[in-house]
């Protein structure tokens, strides 16, 4: 995970149920220490998620920038963190592989024209722009939900931090005190290293992996 280990495995394995991460981001007036559960985006783990985000202060859901597919799937984690999720949660959507996009965060309008790619495949050729799912159709659902948006590149590290410090500095002081029950605990070691729980959910297929 790019965040935390600042590492990046091209072929990393898909997670199995959840995975647990911690790490620390400083802000100037407190330091707040994540504690990471990431979970598996596929379907067959689904039941499994609600477990880990229930108490969550914050929730990251990320989805694939070169597959149509996979924002549809970011959207019903939404949907799901609304339903299930303790009320004011902060929920960042973020599109993952911008290594593979070109500047701008626009399709080109031959790519506009091309049809979308298949579940499972690829449908870019070396030196072509793979984005699939343009910025502002990403970000105009985001501000419809009241999310942070973000575009990253696990690969490269682009924009992962500011995730994390965007996610840090919008969770309020209040809800980082007191206890939040089983995978959520908050009490406060000292004054300036506050615990937040947050869940990540993928939604970009079985053999994709967000690392960031």
């Amino acid at each position: 995970m790019r965040f935390v280990n600042n590492d990046f495995q091209e072929n990393k394995e898909p997670t199995i149920g959840a995975a647990f991460l911690t790490q620390k981001c400083n802000l100037p007036t407190r330091t707040i220490k994540f504690e990471i559960w990431d979970t598996a985006g596929q379907e067959r783990f689904a039941s499994l998620a609600p477990m880990y985000y229930r108490n969550a202060q914050a929730a990251l859901v990320v989805y694939d920038i070169t597959k149509p597919s996979s924002l549809t799937k970011a959207q019903h984690w939404v949907a799901e963190l609304h339903r299930q999720a303790s009320p004011g949660i902060v929920i960042a959507l973020v599109g993952n592989k911008t290594d593979l996009a070109s500047s701008g965060g626009e399709e080109s309008s031959e790519d506009a024209d091309a049809a979308p790619a298949a579940e499972g495949e690829e449908n870019h050729e070396d030196n072509t722009d793979a984005r699939r799912v343009p910025t502002k159709t990403a970000k105009s659902y985001a501000d419809e939900e009241g999310l942070l948006f973000f575009e990253t590149s696990a690969k490269t590290g682009q924009h992962v931090a500011e995730v994390f410090t965007a996610i840090a500095n919008a969770i309020p002081e209040t809800s980082l005190k007191g206890p939040r029950g089983v995978g959520g605990q908050t009490n406060l070691g000292r004054q300036d290293d506050a615990r937040v729980n947050l869940g990540s959910a993928r939604a970009e297929g079985a053999k994709e992996g967000c690392a960031c």
